[in-house]
């Protein structure tokens, strides 16, 4: 990849092209404007027609026909490039979904560059955009890690690594057969501090598992370089061990120019108009500061990460593109990476907030994290609001977690210290929707719960069975279902779905893949293969093997014949927010309502209207009043969906000074309302 990005750089260094565009700050608005409904794929999980490649597949005239009427207007490719790692002349499998990426190759086994280039042109005949990804983070060990164990050239520069003396590899852990590696223990850790070697204990242990992986460190075994010089080297990685960690301040800058490489890849020569930009809150890393004996090092909301993304994010609008991160970090974090770095971000701040609205039946857990993000500064429309991804329902809330741990919170008239309300949130979700409740789904280490969407949905329901599941069950999952896409979508910002959100998958058995969750990843329960045009309905598995998951609501292709599927219907909301601009408004006020089953945003969008969206989590129907200094008295409320008034803004009181009106509404259990105010 570092010979490559290097090729790639010079056919562009020089040329005007690069200098026609505006690229200092972040357009979120502009980004949203491009495309503000995604579907995010997932290669591994599609079946395709017979003998069709999963990028063939996505650039089918019938599915974006499909998407036309559904209203989406961008597919995230998701990881698409070689990935995995070599063991001599020998290619290894991904260890990752293929976010251990180690070639700007287009995997055969989802397509060819010409399959990417037709789906390209595909999008592009209808408006819409592709959306690629970049891992600034980490690359799989392929041939750039294989070269940096053997000391050649720049390539010890792209990572975190540190060639360990031969007379200090008695402090290294003995690498066991079989394996290229081994983990630093707690105390070996400590013992490379002391020496000096390695700037030792991170903030946290992502993916920790005991035996597995105790710390962020792993050790190499031995490796001749090419002058027959053996080494043993300590290399850092944030994640699993096959995905060792990129180093952006080396003295070399072979990292930077290695990502540099792989996102123009993407954009100039692919022809993507925007990019994930994954795990980039982990590019900047420093030991503890003198005076803060046995700390820990600095690894999160450093800096250099938010310096990082600022480059990516400049060379990317340099090029015309755009770029979303998704950064499980404290809004803190999320608002200062994003002043001059990505356009866009994963909505990490209210994903595991309205999960427990729904599993609660209570709201008022979003109303605080709503309020929290405002007063922080976050805007909304600077947000992807997603359903299922690839990953886990991440719970870990590392908001109230860590930097604001000892803030103070009022939740159902307790006060909790924000680590505390962190640990009652991921209890209340751990108790609702795994074990005896839900054992269909699953813990996924300390990060949060591997599930569908449809599978967090009948676990709220009390369905601890999904065989039992009947056709009245079926529609009370898809109303809630569509509650879940609604309160994404009627609000500024991106609105993000996946497959298993369109066909409704439920988890597949753990017996099922049983090789992929033996060494703790539980996620491949809720990655099921899923038919999502209905052109291979006899295939048990997905191309990459992964079992088919049972789902609710059919291929596309029979639910548009539906007017009361899934599909329709939220194609008839997403058109309704298309048509009113609700992606590109702004969130103006989270009012407090009488039922704490319902939430209420108040948006101004972009032609000065004021836009009310209510949203009922419990199963019952539930009444609020809607108080505001937004709500001129006078005013009529018109449903969007019917255009027909269903009530007139009246003064909240009697006095004088109090300038809120107000208006009352009612709303069906699972139910939601789009609603704007006209004079």
């Amino acid at each position: 990849m570092l010979g490559d990005a290097k090729t790639l750089a010079r056919q562009l260094s020089g040329q005007p092209e690069m200098w026609g565009r505006a690229y200092a700050s972040p357009h979120p608005r502009g980004a949203v404007d491009t495309a503000s409904v995604w579907f995010t794929a997932y290669p591994l999980s599609q079946i395709t027609g017979e003998g069709e490649t999963f990028l063939a597949a996505l650039g089918g005239d019938d599915l974006w026909d499909a998407f036309a009427r559904i209203g989406i207007r961008a597919i995230h490719t998701g990881p698409v490039k070689l990935a995995g790692g070599v063991s001599g002349w020998t290619r290894t499998p991904s260890i990752d979904g293929h976010f251990d990426r180690i070639s700007m190759t287009i995997d055969p086994t989802f397509g060819s560059e010409d399959d990417y280039r037709t789906m390209q042109g595909a999008a592009a005949a209808r408006g819409a955009t592709i959306i690629d990804d970049l891992v600034p983070a980490h690359t799989g060990k392929g041939a750039d890690f294989r070269l940096a164990e053997m000391n050649y050239r720049d390539y010890p520069g792209i990572y975190h690594m540190v060639d360990i003396p031969r007379e200090a590899w008695h402090l290294l852990p003995d690498v066991p057969p079989g394996k290229d590696s081994a983990n630093l223990s707690a105390e070996d850790e400590r013992r490379l501090k002391d020496e000096g070697f390695i700037i030792g204990e991170l903030q946290r242990v992502i993916f920790y598992e005991p035996g597995v992986k105790e710390t962020n460190w792993s050790a190499t075994g031995e490796v001749l370089d090419t002058d027959g010089e053996p080494h043993r080297w300590v290399y850092l990685h944030y994640f699993k061990d096959g995905q060792p960690s990129i180093n952006w301040l080396d003295p070399t800058f072979a990292g930077m120019r290695l990502v540099m490489g792989d996102a123009l890849h993407a954009l100039t020569d692919l022809g993507a108009g925007g990019l994930r930009l994954d795990a980039n809150g982990f590019l900047g890393v420093e030991r503890a500061s003198e005076d803060d004996e046995g700390g820990v090092a600095w690894s999160e909301g450093h800096p250099l990460s938010v310096a990082a993304n600022q480059l990516i994010g400049s060379m990317v609008r340099k090029v015309g593109g755009f770029t979303f991160q998704e950064l499980n970090l404290s809004m803190d974090a999320i608002r200062a990476t994003s002043a001059a770095g990505p356009d866009l971000s994963y909505d990490f701040v209210t994903r595991p907030a309205y999960q427990h609205a729904l599993v609660m039946g209570d709201a008022e857990f979003l109303r605080l994290t709503l309020r929290e993000g405002r007063e922080i500064g976050i805007d909304q429309a600077s947000l992807v609001h997603a359903l299922q991804n690839h990953d886990e329902l991440t719970y870990e809330l590392v908001h109230f977690g860590t930097t604001h741990r000892a803030d103070t919170y009022l939740l159902g008239g307790v006060e909790y210290t924000g680590a505390d309300l962190a640990e009652k949130i991921r209890d209340d979700l751990r108790r609702h929707i795994t074990g005896p409740a839900a054992p269909y789904n699953a813990v996924f280490t300390q990060n949060g719960i591997a599930s569908t969407t449809a599978s967090v949905i009948t676990a709220s329901l009390g369905i601890s069975d999904l065989t039992t599941i009947t056709d009245a069950d079926v529609e009370r999952i898809r109303d809630a279902h569509l509650l879940l896409a609604a309160y994404n979508a009627l609000q500024p910002g991106v609105f993000a779905l996946s497959g298993w959100d369109l066909v409704g998958a439920l988890p597949v058995d753990r017996d099922d893949v049983a090789d992929l969750v033996s060494t703790g990843d539980t996620r491949w329960i809720e990655r099921g293969a899923f038919d999502l045009m209905g052109h291979n309905p006899e295939a048990n598995r997905s191309a990459s093997g992964l079992p088919r998951a049972r789902t609710l609501y059919g291929p596309l292709s029979e639910q548009l014949d539906d007017p009361d599927s899934f599909a329709s219907r939220l194609g008839s909301m997403l058109h309704l927010r298309d048509a009113h601009g609700i992606a590109t408004g702004t969130l103006l006020e989270i009012p407090e309502p009488d039922d704490t089953g319902i939430l209420v945003l108040i948006n101004r969008l972009a032609i000065g209207a004021v836009q009310v969206s209510v949203f009922n989590f419990s199963q019952r129907e539930a009444s609020t009043a809607i108080s505001s200094a937004h709500l001129p008295v006078g005013a009529g409320v018109v449903d969007l969906g019917t255009s027909e008034e269903v009530a007139v803004v009246r003064p909240r009181g009697r006095h004088s000074d109090d300038d809120q009106g107000t208006f009352d509404v009612t709303v069906a259990p699972f139910g939601f309302q789009a609603l704007i105010l006209k004079h």
